[in-house]
């Protein structure tokens, strides 16, 4: 009878769920959609596309805009994308994400006293990704000129009403600020004042940057003027930023002020552009960049939920929270240990971590009445037909004791929710990106008169093969970073696009935004705005030196009922609680019945999507 009950009220839930009014209208498109986290960078989006830009064209102004923005980012940061070819019927992966450069060693960091990569400042720093994804993105799959592309954000740089969000988080953060003299000259206008940051609403110029985007575009215009294609332009703009005058300014400042990077580690850096993994979950094959992203530990959870009939479980009952929770555990055990730069050795073992066999295995550790604490990375060698090298690191695993209920306070939430931005972006001839552009956020170390803020990528490195043998700081190489796009694909056509900010949570939420969608039929606004649950079970990829598991914390929303907090906690849970536990997720749902896009855009703040 109980369980006649519980099913009962999960139906009637999911049906409240499904009639219910979102906060916000989804957005109904018929020739192109333009979403991301500012209003004013959608907006750019939507200006491309009335000029007659395709999505990519449309995403990289998008992109331009939120940097200029500092919309939790900025130009020095990093640019992962997926986008998805009409024309080759293909998705493209684009990795532009900096390297570690020289001198980034573990023996350099552990002779200061560090356990980790700090989190701000100059040493923090790999190098600038995000304009050279934009190039490359904008020179091999766009149709418009860089000059085109970047007036939105040459328009913001020289000066634009900055909204409350941005302008109190240079004021929070204004005693770090003040260590970087190129960075109080641009955050703190007012210094001296009480208020030293911009109020909202001020125009807020950025001089040096508008030069640096000018000086790009300058490169360009004279290629095009000595018979370049527009692609050969385009790399024009690229070779200044990273090998030209601006590399120089950049390389400069940042040693100026203590950093490591130098002219041959712009110059060696390269965008990447790659075969992305998928795995098919029910009929629909999922897309995400490679393991120097946290990407594929999603598929890894989609593989060990295909072994369990969500549907029956009810959305958000007890048991379903508890398999989600305990499937996203696994994956991010293995994601700790194995997952690293694929171009450099060791060999990640992908094969048999995203296999289904190996997906079955792990899902019979899962208790149906227990949280598994804590939860361990498995050996997904034999899956491939080879012998695990580091079994001695994983004993080391096992036997670790210091993995305790320490109290979760608000730095530590910080980190794990430490957002970005997202960008999605779709047109009626077929393309489709999927974006996270994050790195150089506030408080940003600016580089020298260059205007751009330097990433703080290097602290998602380990300085310890114990803990992840395949993700040790090494000059070069890439960090496995959090930043994990995605792209749907069902019966060979697009079916779903989305993207989500905020650190280590970033799967947790697209996997149950996904599973909204798929198991439960929400539209896509409802599920991006539907109550998902966040576990701190797992290692911190970002910031100080307390990244270790929380084994059973568990974030829920403050309207889950009083018998679904009860047995979770009979589960062995920690509860926790907050208004919001959706996000924020935008995303691109394209409805083949009807020939159109349906788009989602996050409730949590400036989260913004146009359509026409």
């Amino acid at each position: 009878m109980r369980k006649i009950l519980v099913l009962s009220f999960c139906l009637c839930l999911l049906l409240s769920l499904q009639a219910q009014q979102t906060q916000k209208p989804p957005l109904h498109a018929k020739n192109w959609l333009a979403i991301t986290g500012k209003p004013l960078a959608a907006t750019a989006g939507a200006t491309i596309f009335q000029k007659g830009g395709n999505a990519v064209d449309a995403a990289c102004a998008m992109i331009a805009a939120t940097c200029t923005m500092w919309d939790v980012l900025s130009w020095g940061g990093e640019t992962q994308a997926l986008i998805y070819n009409p024309h080759t019927g293909k998705i493209i992966g684009i990795n532009a994400l900096g390297m570690a450069p020289t001198g980034a060693t573990p023996g350099f960091f552990k002779s200061k006293g560090m356990h980790y990569v700090p989190e701000y400042g100059p040493l923090a720093a790999v190098t600038p990704g995000t304009p050279g994804g934009i190039c490359t993105m904008l020179a091999e799959y766009g149709t418009m000129s860089l000059k085109d592309v970047f007036t939105p954000a040459m328009q913001l740089a020289a000066g634009y009403p900055i909204e409350a969000q941005t302008a109190n988080s240079m004021e929070r953060g204004k005693e770090r600020i003040k260590q970087w003299p190129y960075s109080k000259a641009v955050f703190l206008p007012h210094v001296g004042q009480e208020r030293e940051a911009p109020e909202a609403g001020e125009i807020f110029k950025q001089t040096d940057l508008l030069e640096t985007l000018r000086k790009m575009v300058e490169a360009e215009q004279q290629a095009l003027k000595k018979g370049k294609n527009r692609k050969e332009a385009i790399y024009a703009a690229y070779a200044r930023f990273y090998t030209g005058d601006i590399a120089k300014e950049f390389v400069r400042g940042c040693q100026e002020q203590g950093g490591l990077i130098t002219e041959a580690d712009l110059a060696k850096w390269k965008v990447m552009i790659e075969e992305p993994m998928s795995v098919n979950y029910k009929g629909i094959d999922v897309y995400k960049l490679k393991q120097w992203t946290q990407g594929p530990a999603m598929l890894q959870m989609l593989n060990i939920l295909e072994n369990f009939d969500l549907k029956s479980m009810g959305y958000n009952s007890a048991r379903y929270i508890h398999t989600v929770t305990q499937a996203m555990q696994l994956a991010f055990a293995d994601r700790d240990f194995y997952y690293g730069d694929p171009y450099f050795a060791p060999e990640e073992p992908m094969k048999g971590l995203l296999s289904k066999e190996y997906a079955k295995e792990r899902a019979k550790l899962i208790n149906p009445d227990k949280n598994l604490a804590p939860a361990l990375p498995g050996d997904p060698y034999p899956f491939e037909g080879k012998t695990n090298p580091f079994t001695n690191y994983l004993q080391q695993w096992s036997g670790n004791k210091s993995l305790s209920y320490a109290p979760i306070d608000e730095k530590y939430m910080e980190k794990l929710w430490l957002g970005t931005t997202s960008v999605e972006a779709a047109d009626s001839a077929g393309w489709v990106v999927s974006v996270t552009p994050s790195g150089g956020w506030l408080p940003a170390c600016i580089a020298g008169r260059t205007g751009v803020g330097m990433s703080q990528r290097m602290q998602s490195f380990v300085l310890d093969s114990v803990l992840d043998p395949f993700n040790v700081v090494e000059p070069g190489k890439r960090p496995r970073v959090t930043l994990t796009p995605t792209l749907a694909m069902k019966e060979g056509k697009p079916f779903l696009s989305f993207a989500v900010q905020g650190g280590d949570t970033q799967d947790q939420n697209l996997l149950q935004f996904f599973l909204n969608v798929t198991e439960f039929g929400m539209t896509v606004q409802e599920a991006v705005e539907a109550p998902n649950v966040n576990t701190n079970q797992l290692y911190l990829s970002l910031g100080g030196e307390d990244r270790k598991p929380k084994p059973g914390s568990l974030l829920v929303n403050s309207n889950t009922p009083d018998w679904i907090r009860r047995e979770l906690i009979k589960m062995g849970y920690k509860l926790s609680f907050e208004d919001r536990t959706s996000g924020p997720v935008n995303a691109i749902y394209f409805d083949s019945r009807h020939g159109t896009m349906w788009g989602g855009s996050s409730n949590h703040g400036e989260d913004y999507g146009v359509g026409w």
